[in-house]
């Protein structure tokens, strides 16, 4: 097949899969693990989808060499996951947990033995109940805890662990946690204590960073996993494309639902000053060297991408949102099917930032089961991983230093307040039995890893 009908990728590519510790690993209490917010919320009536929880999950604690394998079958590079911050802390602070330390301890030799390399996420929603009752990240001293954690997992793996990442998505666990009520724990409070659990989870990142650089055994290499909507011109013209711009890093409304509150003081040391602006007597108290704190050096930006929305420029160059047509393609969430999101959100992200580029979750969440044959058949997700991997492609061919991809998730699982219902795996689950089947997307993602790219058409 002729060379200009192939996605191709650099050949130092991170191919990896993700996951994290509260959606799969299950053993809520087992041997010594503390409570989260996240095992508090699931207790709550009418918070999860018929009732659920992660108290089982995946049973990841007790069969996780029974998934490295798949990991090995499936052929990824890299793994990205996530550590329960009560399991090696159980009161979230003081004495470490051995049992808890131990596992990761073993996942990570596991992993290394199949030559995979693991990349770690220090916070993945789970924040201990113990420090959530004093009062969790409204808390400054919250920053303190988190770094106190970081020292310990830092101690324990960083003589085999070198990639890693500190806060997972900031402005769900803030906005969906502190404003909407919608995720662990469950707050809907007032928008200045919402900035201020917000400004405290930034200090939290920075003096993690500072804590990983200062005694990572060997040398670390560190970024961040905000999530993004990416904001994407509806035709490729020079006003489209500026209004898209504008659009991508514009905050209008009062929430923390956008793609650079998080971001900007991380990379650039500085809060958004047209959401300084419109946020007015709401901003928290910014103390004399909190900037600097926030803003540490960072390898790469990391980003979570499954959409966008096309942005048109009206006749004055404004941005304004193209409307939704009916019909359009949906995710089992509910969310559109826009591959574009995988080209401009890292192209933007790349020109404002000018730090490399990983998406560190991408994915779908689709209707699969076990068919009569045995198998797992998700033509929709290799349709979906094709399209957005190809302008993911292209972004690299035109400049962006996209350096790997992580498709969410290795395996079905607790999806959150939506518990069960949503499948995003390249591994099928079923819950009551436990069973484990890789599906068709599983072996087509093995074949994109082995070849370094696919052939247009070939999905």
């Amino acid at each position: 097949m002729d060379r200009e009908n192939r996605i191709s990728f650099p050949d130092d590519f991170i191919w990896g899969t993700a996951a994290s510790s509260y959606q799969i690993e299950g053993a809520a209490q087992a041997d010594g693990k503390g409570l989260s917010v996240w095992d508090e919320f699931c207790r709550k009536e009418g918070a999860v989808v018929h009732g659920e929880s992660g108290d089982i999950a995946c049973d990841h604690y007790h069969r996780y060499r029974e998934d490295l394998c798949l990991l090995k079958k499936i052929g990824v590079k890299a793994y990205r996951l996530s550590i329960s911050w009560p399991r090696v802390l159980p009161d979230g602070a003081g004495k470490p947990n051995p049992a808890g330390i131990a596992f990761y301890s073993a996942l990570i030799d596991e992993l290394l033995d199949y030559g995979i390399e693991p990349w770690i996420t220090l916070f993945h929603w789970d924040y201990p109940l113990v420090l959530f009752q004093k009062g969790g990240w409204l808390e400054r001293e919250s920053a303190e805890w988190f770094a106190d954690y970081a020292r310990v997992v830092v101690d324990a793996l960083s003589d085999r662990v070198s990639h890693w990442m500190t806060l997972n998505e900031p402005k769900c666990f803030i906005g969906y946690g502190h404003q909407t009520g919608y995720h662990a724990p469950g707050l809907k409070s007032y928008f200045p204590e919402v900035l201020l659990a917000g400004h405290h989870a930034l200090l939290a990142h920075g003096k993690a960073v500072a804590t990983i650089r200062a005694y990572a055994k060997t040398k670390p290499l560190i970024g961040v996993a905000p999530d993004s909507f990416v904001h994407f011109p509806a035709t490729e013209s020079l006003e489209n494309i500026r209004a898209a711009r504008t659009s991508m890093f514009a905050i209008t409304q009062k929430n923390v639902f956008n793609n650079n509150w998080f971001s900007d003081p991380m990379v650039l040391g500085k809060y958004p000053e047209d959401g300084i602006a419109l946020f007015g007597n709401d901003m928290p108290l910014i103390e004399d060297g909190d900037m600097a704190i926030i803003r540490q050096p960072l390898d790469f930006f990391g980003i979570n991408i499954y959409q966008g929305a096309a942005i048109r420029a009206r006749p004055d160059g404004m941005p304004e949102l193209v409307p939704l047509t009916p019909g359009r393609p949906l995710t089992a969430m509910g969310w559109g099917v826009t591959p574009q999101a995988l080209y401009w959100g890292p192209k933007f992200y790349y020109e404002r930032y000018h730090l490399p580029v990983i998406i560190t979750e991408n994915g779908m969440a689709n209707n699969d089961w076990v068919q009569e044959d045995g198998k797992v058949h998700d033509p929709q997700r290799i349709d979906f991983m094709a399209r957005y991997l190809g302008e993911y492609a292209r972004a690299i061919k035109d400049g962006v230093d996209g350096r790997g991809y992580f498709y969410w998730s290795i395996m079905d699982n607790f999806e959150w307040a939506d518990g069960y219902a949503k499948r995003f795996g390249l591994v099928h689950v079923d819950y009551e039995t436990q069973k484990r089947t890789v599906k068709d997307s599983g072996y087509w993602y093995r074949e994109v890893i082995t070849s370094g790219g696919f052939e247009i058409g070939q999905k």
